[in-house]
């Protein structure tokens, strides 16, 4: 008969294993963001959850729980102070897993740990960088390359507002998003300041890119070929790496990835792959 299989044991004794867990929960308190296994980061969760719970109670009996159970009870203040305001609006949900494929060696499924709506928070850094993505890719199908090299994208900060309201369908796509909403709803006014300044930073890292490398190659090339060639290497350094993905670039980043040895889609595009921005070549464009 199948009993006591409620939990997970993780090879070890009972106290052996709740240390573990502490330690855990105290390293992800403190940091922020931890990376471990995946099934040991969801127990982590599940009992990190708890605590800062226990912190927005605020009572007396919960500050003494909460500061047995972790290892540092100089961070029983910030889970009653700062995590508890942090999350003062939010029902629940205070961690995030990200799977972070396998472990070199065992092969175990690694994992990454976060407190949602930290400094740290990778899901509001991925969604401000793919909505610099779709913002450019709509402009690039009504401008040309060099017009928004040369005066910008402008207005990100408007379509980030008219994106976040509810039943309008703008120039982002349905999962950027949802993934937008999600990452901004219980976070305050600076926080969608700040995300619209990083939409900024990355649509102007993806028009800065093929200029740089226009402007190295075309100096380089004024160069006497008996050179040291230190333009050229140069030039290697802006080289895309495997999994790198520039405007313009047909697939989706997995599968640039994976090369040769991955799958070739078809004519249909899937729902996790990108379209092309709008140009038949990637942006090392000509025009610019």
């Amino acid at each position: 008969m199948k009993h006591g299989v409620a939990f997970r044991k993780f090879s070890r004794t009972s106290s052996h294993r709740m240390l573990m867990l502490r330690n855990l929960v105290t390293s992800l308190i403190q940091h922020e963001q931890v990376k471990t296994t995946l099934p040991k980061a969801r127990d982590t969760a599940r009992l990190a959850e708890k605590i800062i719970t226990l912190g927005k109670r605020g009572t007396h009996p919960a500050w003494k729980k909460a500061a047995g159970f972790l290892l540092l009870p100089s961070l029983t203040p910030k889970v009653f102070e700062t995590l508890a305001a942090r999350y003062a609006s939010r029902p629940g949900g205070y961690t995030r897993i990200h799977k972070f494929g396998n472990r070199p060696g065992d092969n175990a499924p690694h994992a990454v740990l976060e407190l949602v709506d930290g400094p740290r928070d990778l899901k509001f850094e991925m969604a401000a960088r793919a909505t610099g993505w779709d913002v450019l890719s709509s402009r690039l199908q009504s401008q040309s390359a060099r017009a928004l090299v040369k005066d910008g994208v402008q207005g990100i900060d408007e379509t980030v507002k008219r994106e976040l309201s509810e039943g309008v369908k703008g120039v982002l796509r349905e999962r950027t998003r949802w993934n937008v909403v999600k990452t901004l709803r219980y976070r305050s006014a600076e926080d969608a300041k700040r995300f619209g300044e990083k939409v900024q930073e990355h649509v102007d890292t993806l028009l800065a890119r093929p200029v740089a490398i226009k402007a190295l190659r075309e100096h380089s090339e004024k160069e006497s070929a008996e050179s040291d060639q230190q333009h050229f290497r140069s030039i290697k350094d802006y080289k895309l790496k495997a999994g790198d993905t520039i405007p313009g670039a047909a697939g989706s980043t997995l599968r640039r990835a994976q090369g040769d040895l991955g799958w070739a889609p078809g004519r249909k595009v899937r729902w996790f792959e990108r379209r092309k921005l709008g140009i038949d070549r990637p942006l090392t464009w000509e025009q610019v």
